[in-house]
């Protein structure tokens, strides 16, 4: 009976941990690379995060319609009436009909000025007397052209707002790429933590093999009087500590499932389904040499985090140009030539009695104004220069002060950003190396544990030694191939890390940022 109770939870243990699985869980095989490339396409931080490029291309598109072409229409209706003072109109009240529409073309130049064209016309009709032309058709043919030559000159200054849009659209891509080289750092990490788990749960049921192997000799040589039957307790409460071991390794794999499925999006919120992922890849060994001044100079030029705050101070430097601008006088260059036409329907009056009633009229088209006016008859030009002095700049010096302090605020978090990478790299660095150097040492360990515990099974064989140190190298080997399975998932982590600090990661895989941003 007592035999029954024993072997009763140990036939439960391998029944539930048998390698084949229930209908209502997924069984997804993936290689290393396979979650990768389906974090990269799924994983919801990089769904977010890239959508922030887009944004910003918007925004330069919209900054750059300060420099586009456009059409002026203006259209205007009067009508006045007024008393007559002047016996020469010859009415009681004067009425003025006044119709006049233009088309304009404006465009803004880089140096901060404009340039325009514009067609004006006009009809204005009077019933006051004594009237050469009425109604009177007029049009004008206008070039202008207005540039700052102080406040608001500049390539920089007219363009600030397309400048800053586009840094903007590099911090949101380096942003995004910083967000990959996350996510494959993470994926990686989960990824060799469950292969580590699993594993870790086959050394565990190696370990409980052992031990019911040797529960089992050791209830034989009892039967025979060979052995005590207290080393039958010893045995036993070994198989039960080993079988909460295993169950301990299980959590470890499903903790470790879902860490991996949440970061490759298998499951749906409030999923309960379990989703188990066999890995395909075993943790491979190969080292990787690189030196601290050379992982520097990668990171350093590599670094989204850096081109980030290259960009912010190239952006705080150009508001802070922007801002002293400001602080000068505006100074403006105005020019205009026009060509006027004109056009109507004549009267004509007696030469010798002007003030006698019109003895006739000739009507001419109003499309005759606009030919004299492209006809470029009549020159007329306009230059002048308009000087403007605030009387007071309080706020705008304040806006230079401000844009300065940025400027030195961003330059000193360049140097703290150039200091935690340098930080990281040199820990990555490091931790790369220790954990080389710990899985050569685990695996000379781990064989003298082997080679331990192969002799002194031939010792209890023949009766030099006893169950209790038999269990005792059991433990150690058992430890050491976990630590050695630990350290060889750290060094492959501490890779993974490396390669994220360093910004390689997306270059390793042949993943070009913008490439993946349009697909």
């Amino acid at each position: 009976m007592k035999k029954k109770a024993i072997i009763l939870p140990v036939l439960i243990i391998f029944l539930f941990f048998k390698p084949c699985y229930s209908e209502e869980e997924k069984v997804i095989s993936l290689t290393l690379e396979e979650c990768v490339v389906k974090a990269l396409k799924d994983n919801l931080s990089v769904a977010v995060e890239v959508i922030n490029p887009d944004l910003a291309e918007a925004s330069v598109s919209k900054a750059k319609e300060t420099f586009m072409p456009r059409l002026d229409f203006a259209f205007g209706n009067e009508w006045l009436e007024n008393p007559s003072y002047w016996w020469l109109e010859r009415a009681d009240t004067v009425i003025n009909r006044n119709l006049n529409y233009s088309v304009s073309f404006v465009q803004e130049v880089p140096t901060g000025g404009n340039f325009s064209l514009t067609l004006y016309n006009s009809r204005s009709e009077t019933t006051a007397g004594l009237q050469v032309i009425n109604p009177r058709y007029g049009s004008s043919l206008r070039f202008g052209f207005s540039q700052p030559l102080l406040k608001n000159f500049g390539l920089k200054v007219s363009r600030r707002e397309i400048l800053v849009a586009r840094n903007n659209l590099d911090i949101s891509i380096s942003q995004f790429e910083k967000t990959l080289l996350e996510t494959i750092y993470r994926v990686e990490e989960a990824y060799w933590n469950l292969a580590y788990s699993i594993e870790y749960f086959k050394v565990m049921q190696q370990s409980l093999k052992l031990a019911q192997d040797l529960l089992a000799k050791n209830r034989k040589e009892v039967e025979v009087g060979k052995l005590a039957e207290i080393e039958i307790l010893n045995a036993e409460a070994t198989v039960a500590s080993r079988e909460a071991d295993i169950l301990q390794a299980e959590i470890m794999i499903r903790r470790s499932e879902d860490i991996l499925a949440d970061l490759l999006n298998l499951k749906e919120l409030g999923e309960l389904e379990r989703v188990q992922i066999v890995p395909l890849d075993r943790p491979d060994f190969i080292q990787k040499e690189i030196s601290l001044e050379e992982a520097l100079t990668i990171a350093y030029t590599q670094s989204p985090d850096l081109k980030t705050q290259r960009k912010t101070i190239e952006t705080n430097e150009l508001n802070m140009k922007v801002a002293k601008n400001q602080l000068l006088p505006s100074l403006d260059l105005n020019f205009s030539y026009w060509s006027p036409g004109l056009s109507g329907t004549e009267i004509i009056f007696d030469p010798v009695n002007p003030f006698a009633p019109p003895i006739g009229e000739v009507t001419n088209p109003p499309s005759d104004a606009i030919k004299e006016a492209f006809s470029f008859e009549y020159d007329n030009w306009n230059v002048g220069l308009t000087l403007s002095i605030p009387l007071s700049s309080f706020t705008s010096k304040a806006d230079y002060v401000r844009a300065r302090m940025e400027t030195e605020k961003s330059q000193l978090e360049l140097k703290n950003v150039e200091r935690q990478i340098f930080l990281e790299v040199r820990d990555a660095v490091r931790e790369m190396d220790t954990s080389y150097k710990r899985v050569q040492a685990y695996r000379v360990s781990r064989e003298l544990a082997q080679k331990r515990l192969e002799a002194e099974v031939k010792k209890l064989d023949v009766g030099l030694t006893t169950n209790y140190f038999v269990l005792q190298y059991q433990d150690e080997l058992a430890r050491e191939e976990s630590l050695l399975l630990n350290a060889m998932v750290d060094y492959l982590v501490a890779v993974a890390r490396l390669e994220r600090d360093l910004g390689t990661s997306l270059e390793k895989r042949n993943i070009k940022t913008l490439q993946f941003l349009e697909d």
